[in-house]
């Protein structure tokens, strides 16, 4: 008989649970992409405006990048109190440290009003948005896994996953919305406020659903475990973060390879593809929003499927057909594209949005399943947000760079096709986890092959 610790709740709980983590994180990536899709449209003019434009925009993206070079820090320190005192508790700090950057970004004065000072404030404030996303992420696929049954873990799990899409979906609604409604100069005088303003109503709505639920019970079981053995052997418990390198070194490499080319690709498809579709195609900045648009929510539907099929082939069959196919599908991206209709525009980013979720949808089951309860929140988010440095983050930066330079997509195509190369790899390296039953991973050991499934 299953332990309380590993007994699934019941499906309504659960879905409840879910429903906290998706719209949480559904916020959290809102006002993170908000950054990125205002960096490619408006920030160059607005806190850059002294600079060739394709060098503005190259700023713009180097301030969007700061956000992800904040994120490793807050992987470290809200995996570590995560670990220590709950998944909870931390998502809820992250909410509040991400809506409040957001809303902030929404009140800054411009580099017409106070100069050099502006794009200081958001540089400073993107780093807040990073340093609150590089925690969240974690706890909140891990708040779905450990209360989730091993057998749909991936379908329940990659749920979370679909905040990215959703939050990327509701920022350029938005954005397009206000595009269309206004005029090109009311847009830059004001209207690009709205969307950071809005975050603020959304955090009140994500805070009130994430402080209903209940924490994980195989974290309170693992911690009432180790208190246990703290008190009867008059032990001193290791860091977490000294847990995760001792036993799981090799896990958190697999983690950041695996997330290369899944980083590196999509902010290549989503962000940058709006500098390049305006810039170099010559198409509209309306047209390039509503294509990322309906590509996001074609996105946010393949997700759960991609993720019940790990529950049923693995994690890494799936992982590999995201991976194999982003890499084969950047010469016809960029093709289709070139075209100059939006229908091209519209089928390149969608199927290259469908080949990512096939690595974006396990990522939360496979990087759970992992690593030990008590060090599961550092070292999923470390295995995660240290990646970002070296793949999301300068992404859009190098993808603007090799365009001003070679003014060709084909370095764009072979940077992709790198990455997916190096995902290959690591997943090629790593165990297959599907199955593996979170409450009896020991903090002491690494983890076990997962058994294998009769019925697949």
């Amino acid at each position: 008989m299953a332990s309380p610790a590993s007994a699934p709740p019941a499906e309504s709980n659960l879905k409840r649970i879910v429903a906290a983590s998706l719209i949480g994180t559904t916020i959290e990536w809102y006002d993170f992409f908000l950054y990125g899709s205002a960096a490619a449209l408006v920030f160059h003019e607005l806190f850059f405006p002294e600079s060739d434009p394709l060098v503005g925009t190259l700023l713009s993206f180097l301030t969007y990048a700061v956000g992800f070079a904040a994120r490793p820090l807050g992987a470290l320190v809200f995996g570590h109190y995560g670990d220590r005192l709950g998944r909870k508790k931390l998502l809820v700090l992250s909410l509040l440290l991400m809506g409040g950057a957001t809303f902030a970004i929404g009140l800054l004065p411009t580099h017409a009003t106070v100069g050099s000072a502006a794009p200081l404030l958001l540089t400073a404030l993107r780093l807040v948005q990073g340093f609150a996303l590089g925690g969240e992420w974690g706890g909140a696929v891990l708040l779905v896994s450990e209360h989730g049954d091993a057998r749909r873990r991936g379908f329940w799990a990659s749920w979370p996953q679909t905040g990215a899409p959703a939050g990327q979906l509701l920022a350029t609604g938005v954005l397009s919305a206000l595009t269309a409604l206004l005029s090109d100069s009311a847009f830059l005088a004001w209207g690009w406020r709205i969307p950071f303003l809005l975050s603020g109503v959304l955090v009140i709505v994500g805070l009130w659903i994430r402080l209903s639920v209940d924490e994980s019970p195989v974290f309170k079981a693992a911690l009432a475990a180790a208190e246990e053995r703290k008190a009867s052997a008059a032990q001193v418990e290791k860091m977490p973060l000294v847990a995760v390198l001792k036993h799981h070194w090799r896990d958190v490499l697999i983690a950041m390879g695996a997330r290369m080319a899944e980083n590196i690709s999509y902010y290549v498809i989503t962000a940058f593809i709006l500098v390049y579709a305006t810039t170099q195609v010559g198409l509209s900045k309306q047209t390039a929003l509503n294509a990322v648009l309906i590509a996001s929510a074609v996105h946010f539907a393949v997700i759960p499927a991609w993720g019940a099929l790990s529950d049923r082939i693995g994690r890494r069959p799936v992982y590999l057909i995201g991976a194999v196919g982003v890499g084969a599908w950047m010469f016809p991206f960029f093709m289709l594209i070139d075209s100059g209709t939006f229908g091209a525009l519209l089928l390149a980013i969608t199927v290259g949005l469908v080949l990512h979720g096939a690595m974006y949808a396990p990522q939360a089951a496979f990087f759970s399943e992992m690593f030990a309860t008590r060090m599961r929140y550092s070292g999923a988010s470390i295995g995660a947000q240290f990646s970002s440095v070296a793949a999301g983050a300068p992404a859009p930066l190098i993808a603007t760079a090799l365009l001003a330079d070679y003014g060709s997509s084909t370095p764009i195509t072979l940077y992709v096709i790198a990455a997916a190369l190096l995902t290959v790899v690591a997943i090629a390296c790593a165990r297959e986890t599907r199955n593996r039953d979170l409450s009896e991973v020991a903090e002491d050991a690494v983890p076990a092959p997962a058994p294998v499934r009769a019925d697949v």
